[in-house]
């Protein structure tokens, strides 16, 4: 059995989400492991990571639409506004999806199905960059 840790960023251009999924296959091929198990960690409080449809882009057009309703910016009850309007609502998206996905692989392949891609999902207005740490456990 072998750990191997690597990072990569992203540089995002505001909300939404930015597939990483082939950054993801290549911090796999790159460990030259061939079965197990990859997490993805996401290293910030103000954006997640998904699985979603990458086939069809308005899947991901609706969610972020929908979490935007639930979590709207400019609310009046935050008091956490330090970074702008988006700031307490980036927080709360993040607390209710994810900050790390594990995916399993074998034959050196990630597992995903035929329509799911990995996404970071950026829910800050202005442009971030973004810092992912992948760990892969395997043989």
């Amino acid at each position: 059995m072998k750990i191997q840790h690597t990072e990569f960023h992203i540089e995002t251009n505001g909300q939404g989400t930015y597939e990483i999924s082939d950054k993801v296959r290549n911090a796999l091929r790159s460990s030259g492991l061939g079965n197990g198990t990859l997490n993805v960690f996401c290293r910030h409080t103000s954006c997640s990571l998904v699985l979603m449809e990458n086939a069809d882009p308005s899947a991901r057009h609706d969610l972020e639409n929908y979490l935007n309703r639930l979590v709207p910016d400019n609310n009046p009850h935050f008091t956490h506004t330090y970074e702008g309007p988006d700031d307490m609502p980036s927080h709360i998206k993040t607390a209710l999806t994810r900050s790390s996905e594990s995916i399993p692989f074998v034959n050196g392949s990630l597992l995903l199905g035929t329509w799911q891609g990995l996404f970071l999902w950026e829910h800050r207005i202005q442009m971030h960059t973004r810092h992912l740490v992948v760990s892969i456990v395997g043989e």
